[in-house]
Order: structure tokens, then C-alpha cells, then sequence
């Protein structure tokens, strides 16, 4: 499968080549140049098929032929080692856990399928490899457990100082090894707009191999559809109408829902969970993109301003807007409503939801009632103890910590703070 970039000023690259640039030359996205449906008989069976036979299915023809079928089974079977559960609240809500992996948040399928493809690209060139990330709150933990100690790759992952939670942080400041953490004197976007220029700097590029582990990165987006159909197994054959409430703040994971649906996967709508950061509310209210500067929120992996994986889903749509708001619905919530959210989960289901999940409830619940006909389900993208002290205080409960924070939550921080472009610039060439 070939690649175009959204911006169409760069050549088409091989799933290969978008991996390891990460970024088009023009500065756009990789976009696949063509999506095949899955056969109806794929559906049909879905109940009977494993989670990784449906993970090849989905994803083999934007790999191929540059991942072997055997190589691509293996890779499949290290990402997908932990569990994908649906709990069913009523008969018209779930939630969709998806922090059972080793660092309790989504972005660790995308992070492991990414760090295994790497490394296979890696055994035949044996070129050494800089993985350049920002991070907002989960990708940073997810992408240095998933590349930690894979050899010929350095991590050097951005995050915003005093803006993740406390655990969040311990994920990406305490392995050591080959990661190395750079706490950023700003806000989100300001690690993106870092990591997106480094890209384009020749004076870095043609010393450096870099590569993204974001969103941005074909590898670590495309994954996140599988958990989209494993949701589907488990729920079709009870329910109709299947509605997911994505908590939204790149919008890589939303859109990655969007090629599930390309797929053939029938999902009947979806829904963009936003806080306080609502550029995609206000769009589908007024048919006008307007980036806005972060609002910094308790749910602070969503605190982006300006979602970059939204002109993906722009271009599923051919950048129709009826089509794209036929199929899209977005509503937003203060940290207020959020903890009133989060209450209500705990109270009237006796369900512990993390504030990005709670988010996702609150868009689900209000979507219900102008369409009670549906199923929702809301993703809980993350551990509710990676943001224990919110949580905490919400529901008025101690909530014990998993073994997977109880493994980094006492180890020593490891960070060098930065400000400008500069010294990032200096420490990639060093690095």
C-alpha cells in the first residue's frame, strides 16, 4: 500500500517509508491511497474469529507487501497480549476498557505495533533511529514502555511541565535506557510544533534519522481501529445502532474509528467527547475551524487546541461537511461537569471512570436523548488511577493502585527541561 501526503505537494511512499518519515516533506500527513471494504462473510463470523485474526484482516492490506503475513501474525500477537473488555452498564451504555496494557492507557497498542514494526524495518537497514514524540499525557508512557530497550532506537519524548498527571509522568521519566524525557516550558502544542519542525530541519535530517511515535505516525494510528471491531464482537449480536463516544483530543483515535467504519465495520455514529478544548464542537456548530490556544483541564491528555488528525477525518469525508456531520456528533464539558460525571458513573453504576472517560459518558448520555434507539459505548481510555487524586476527590473514595503504577510511582524522575526550539535542535544532535 502506497501513502499520499493531505497536503499532495510530496511523492506517495510505502507504508515503510511514511513510517519512518513520520511527516510528508510538505509537512502534510500520510494518508493510504486507497481502502478496500472487508467481505460481508468477515462480519458474518466476526464471534467466531480471535482478536488477533481480526487485527490481520483490518490492517494487512495498508502493510503489505513491505510486512510479510508471518511477520505481521507475529507483530499482532506481541501488541495485542492484554484483554479488550466491554462492561455492560444498562442495557443501552458500556464502556470499552481499553487500559489493561502494561502502561493502563489505549496508546499502547498503537505505541507496541509501531516499536515492533520499527524494529523490523530496523533488522534490515541496522541504521540507527530517533523516535520524536509530544506528548499531552499517555502517548509519552505508552511509546517509551512500548520502545524500551529495542535496539538502534533512541526515544526522546516532549511534555508539558506541571500539565500531565503524576503518574503519567513517572511512565515517561523513569525508565532510562534508550528513553529520554524533555519537559517543555509551555503547553502541548507548543511540544507538537517542536516535534513537527525538527522533522522539516534539514540541519537535524541529515544527521539524524528521525521519526514520529505520535498520532501523526501511519504505525500508531492505524492500529487503533482493531479495538473498534473487538468492541463490535462482543456487542452486535445483542444490540443494534452501535454509537461510540470517543474522548477527544488529537483525534487520532477517533479517525482511526472512521477507517473502521471504511472498513465495513457498521457503526452507526460517532461521537467527539470534548473538554474544554472544542475547536471540533464549534466546527460542527458553525462549519468554521478555528484553532484555539489550550485550555489546560483535569482530562489533560484532550488538552490540544489544535487536533491534528482531524484533517484525516476531513478527507474520509471528501471534505464534505453534511457528510462528515451526518456521521459526527460533538458536545463539550467543564472540569465541573467532568467530576459531576464522574460521580454519577460511580454512584448509579458503582463504576470508577478515569475524566477522559467520563467525558466520553457524559457525550454518550447526551446523545441518548434525542436518539434512545442506540447502544453507546464510551471509551475509557485510561486507568482511573493514572489521575487518582481527581478521581479520588470526585467519587469521595480510595481507589488502590494497579501493580503496573505501583511499579513507577516511587521511582526517581529523570528530566532536562527545555524552552526553545534550539535546545531541542541541540540535543537531537547530540543524542
Amino acid at each position: 500500500m502506497n501513502f499520499y501526503s493531505l497536503n499532495k505537494k510530496a511523492p506517495q511512499a510505502t507504508f515503510e517509508e511514511a513510517v519512518v518519515k513520520g511527516l510528508a516533506p510538505d509537512k502534510g500527513l500520510y494518508f493510504p491511497i486507497s481502502i478496500e471494504p472487508l467481505p460481508s462473510s468477515f462480519f458474518e463470523n466476526i464471534k467466531d474469529l480471535s482478536y488477533n485474526d481480526i487485527a490481520f484482516e483490518a490492517i494487512c492490506q495498508f502493510v503489505s507487501p513491505e510486512i510479510p503475513d508471518n511477520e505481521l501474525k507475529h507483530i499482532i500477537s506481541e501488541t495485542l497480549n492484554f484483554d479488550f473488555p466491554v462492561v455492560k452498564l444498562d442495557e443501552k451504555l458500556s464502556s470499552l476498557e481499553l487500559f489493561h496494557g502494561p502502561t493502563m492507557a489505549f496508546k499502547d497498542v498503537g505505541a507496541r505495533f509501531m516499536s515492533r514494526c520499527l524494529r523490523f524495518f530496523n533488522s534490515k537497514e541496522q541504521k540507527d533511529m530517533t523516535v520524536l514524540v509530544a506528548t499531552s499525557g499517555d502517548t509519552g508512557g505508552a511509546v517509551a514502555n512500548g520502545f524500551l530497550g529495542v535496539k538502534g532506537v533512541k526515544v526522546v519524548i516532549l511534555y508539558p511541565k506541571g500539565k500531565v498527571s503524576k503518574v503519567q509522568e513517572k511512565q515517561l521519566t523513569t525508565l532510562g535506557q534508550n528513553i529520554t524525557a524533555l519537559e517543555v516550558d509551555g503547553v502541548f502544542d507548543d511540544c507538537q510544533d517542536m516535534v513537527k519542525t525538527a522533522f522539516l530541519d534539514q540541519s537535524i535530517t541529515d544527521h539524524v534519522q528521525i521519526t514520529s511515535a505520535n498520532s501523526i505516525n501511519v504505525a500508531r494510528w492505524l492500529p487503533q481501529m482493531f479495538y473498534f471491531f473487538f468492541a463490535y464482537k462482543q456487542l452486535h449480536q445483542q444490540h443494534k445502532n452501535i454509537v461510540f463516544s470517543v474522548p477527544s483530543g488529537n483525534f487520532g483515535n477517533i479517525c482511526a474509528g472512521f477507517m473502521a467504519q471504511q472498513l465495513g465495520l457498521p457503526i452507526y455514529h460517532f461521537i467527539a467527547a470534548n473538554n474544554e478544548n472544542q475547536v471540533v464542537t464549534e466546527y460542527l456548530k458553525t462549519e468554521n475551524y478555528s484553532p484555539k490556544p489550550t485550555v489546560q483541564t483535569i482530562s489533560n491528555a484532550m488538552d490540544v487546541g489544535n487536533p491534528s488528525n482531524f484533517i484525516r477525518i476531513q478527507e474520509i469525508f471528501k471534505n464534505e461537511f453534511k457528510d462528515l456531520k451526518s456521521n459526527l456528533s460533538s458536545s463539550s464539558y467543564t472540569d465541573e461537569e467532568t467530576r459531576v460525571g464522574l460521580k454519577e458513573l460511580y454512584k448509579k453504576y458503582n463504576y470508577i471512570a478515569d475524566p477522559h472517560g467520563a467525558i466520553g459518558y457524559l457525550a454518550a448520555k447526551d446523545y441518548q436523548k434525542t436518539h434512545p434507539d442506540t447502544h453507546c459505548v464510551f471509551l475509557e481510555t485510561a486507568h482511573p488511577t493514572k489521575f487518582l487524586d481527581t478521581v479520588e476527590a470526585a467519587i469521595q473514595t480510595k481507589v488502590d493502585l494497579p501493580p503496573q503504577i505501583k511499579a513507577v510511582i516511587d521511582q526517581e524522575k529523570k528530566s532536562i527541561e527545555i524552552s526553545t526550539y534550539e535546545e531541542l535542535k541541540s540535543i537531537l544532535l547530540k543524542n
